[in-house]
């Protein structure tokens, strides 16, 4: 089960860095923005920065702004065309995404695709078999030549560079994330003042909403989305021998609303539904099977039946 070493995890340490790697050459704007935010987000264990509006507006925000935009618009659509849906709704899905400081789609998909195509080898930008902490945040914060040039993206996420949409907002991602901060704030002191309150009071519940609505909601779930690309490959289950590390995690699979499964989906990278066995919960695809009976979205892909009856023939597989 997940709490137990696997050999994955017994084996951290034995791959070397990817090759584009300059371990001694910070990213220094992806450090900063990690550092700030972890600061920001701090404030909430200040009282005068708590509300319980902002408290619904952060667990709020995890499924608005992880789940519908990390999940369901990044990872299955975009990434892996596990659907299809009107273009109309796969842009503001993924102006939902952006919001989340996880990179603009463009950047975020050519590195998930690179990370499928050479899982746990030592191309992939962020395997937990070089440590546990490169494979969580660290390989975000040091610069990696291969990863971050254009050419990378022209290989992985050619099909995202030829819509203007994709580059315009690769551009100008920080646009979407800032207007949601003064969204944030200025809806509370709106609402403040609305109310009756001082603006003492309203300055308090919109800085509230801002924090735990904006900072901690970021914070939670950059660190749900790093424990599927850290934990997951090294602790947990395997239903199917595939060619990397990866690993069913009960944990992150609840935590992160479905990704947690991620044995499953390497696996079957293109089925929308991460879950293979009747207990394995995702939320993140009972999201996509309810779109698709409101008519947004189509062409739903499930697991295909041969990667399901290799299950069937290989049971060893769970125990490794």
């Amino acid at each position: 089960m997940p709490s137990r070493m696997s050999a994955a995890a017994a084996k951290a340490g034995r791959l070397p860095l990817p090759a584009g790697v300059k371990p001694y050459r910070v990213a220094k704007g992806h450090l900063m923005v990690i550092v700030v935010v972890h600061l920001l987000a701090l404030l909430a264990f200040v009282p005068w920065f708590f509300s319980w509006a902002g408290v619904v507006a952060c667990f709020a925000g995890l499924y608005v702004f992880g789940v519908l935009g990390i999940n369901v618009c990044y990872h299955r659509l975009l990434t892996h065309r596990g659907f299809t849906c009107p273009k109309w709704f796969e842009y503001f899905l993924a102006v939902l995404g952006c919001c989340n400081v996880q990179d603009s789609p463009l950047r975020w998909v050519a590195a998930h695709r690179q990370h499928h195509q050479h899982a746990d080898e030592e191309r992939d930008p962020h395997s937990p078999l070089v440590n546990f902490l490169w494979g969580h945040m660290g390989w975000l914060l040091v610069k990696n030549g291969e990863l971050w040039r254009k050419g990378n993206s022209e290989r992985f996420a050619r099909d995202l560079l030829r819509d203007p949409f994709y580059v315009t907002l690769d551009r100008y991602q920080y646009a979407p994330i800032l207007a949601t901060w003064i969204l944030f704030f200025a809806g509370g002191l709106a609402a403040g003042l609305i109310g009756g309150g001082t603006l003492a009071d309203a300055l308090q519940f919109g800085a509230s909403l801002l924090v735990w609505g904006v900072f901690v909601r970021i914070v939670l779930v950059w660190h749900v989305t790093w424990s599927v690309n850290s934990l997951t490959h090294m602790w947990g289950y395997r239903l199917y021998n595939t060619n990397d590390d990866s690993r069913n995690n009960v944990l992150v699979g609840l935590a992160a609303f479905g990704e947690g499964w991620h044995n499953n989906h390497h696996a079957d990278p293109t089925s929308a539904r991460h879950g293979h066995k009747w207990w394995e919960i995702d939320l993140t695809y009972v999201t996509i099977a309810v779109l698709a009976r409101l008519g947004l979205a189509r062409n739903v892909m499930l697991p295909n039946p041969r990667i399901l009856a290799l299950r069937a023939a290989q049971p060893a597989a769970a125990k490794n």
